[in-house]
């Protein structure tokens, strides 16, 4: 029965981001988001049919795990670009840094200001991570990981939909900073977004990614810390 439950959520997944693609490719617009549509799509069928998170998740786990590989696979872009990337290796580097303090402290302050709980200042923390990075370090933290996962989520959706606005209110016009934006804010979802403007773009954004992981792994204990 388990075996049989994954499966059916397995391709319930699959089917409902193939529909929302073909959406999308009709109907391009920042809210028809395949990961945004097919979300909502899956959730209306656990509705239906009455199925709990827990139990979309036994299939769920099974595409989690190809989390990892996709990330990785992101190094073929940074490859090709890699004598440009090196030569931005500076700016990079600084700007992914302040990006993530600033994605951590903004998360702590508004969650401290609403007066939440700590289970969700912890899940909130690491939202401007990619989903592995962000379990992990909620984890260690002691806070609700699944919650985790969906701040991510949010925080990669909602910056895909709302990115040519902000660029366009700040004049944000080049590929560096275009790049380090969505992939300091927006994690893989805003990566796999910004590289279909621009292969540089993209690997930049990948370098942000990786560098915000890293950073945001070392500095989240700390500033938790000061909000308890």
């Amino acid at each position: 029965m388990t075996i049989l439950l994954g499966i059916f959520t397995v391709t319930l997944t699959i089917l409902m981001y193939r529909l929302a693609l073909r959406i999308h490719r009709k109907w391009p617009h920042p809210f028809t988001l395949p990961v945004l549509l097919s979300m909502i799509f899956i959730i209306i069928v656990l509705l239906i049919f009455q199925l709990s998170y827990e139990q979309y998740m036994i299939g769920g786990n099974w595409i989690n795990q190809l989390l990892g590989p996709a990330v990785v696979a992101l190094a073929y872009p940074l490859y090709i670009q890699r004598r440009t990337l090196l030569k931005l290796a500076a700016p990079l580097l600084i700007g992914t840094t302040v990006g993530a303090f600033t994605g951590v402290i903004s998360g702590l302050l508004l969650t401290n200001w609403a007066g939440f709980s700590e289970e969700i200042l912890y899940a909130i923390s690491a939202k401007s991570v990619t989903t592995p990075v962000a379990v992990v370090i909620t984890e260690t933290l002691g806070g609700i990981t699944s919650l985790a996962a969906i701040m991510v989520v949010i925080a990669g959706i909602s910056g895909v939909i709302v990115h040519q606005y902000i660029f366009k209110l700040f004049g944000i016009h080049s590929e560096l900073g275009r790049g380090l934006g969505m992939g300091s804010a927006a994690h893989a979802i805003g990566t796999a977004e910004v590289m279909k403007e621009s292969q540089l773009a993209g690997s930049i954004s990948t370098v942000a990614m990786v560098n915000s992981a890293l950073v945001v792994s070392i500095i989240t204990p700390w500033l938790v810390s000061l909000f308890l």
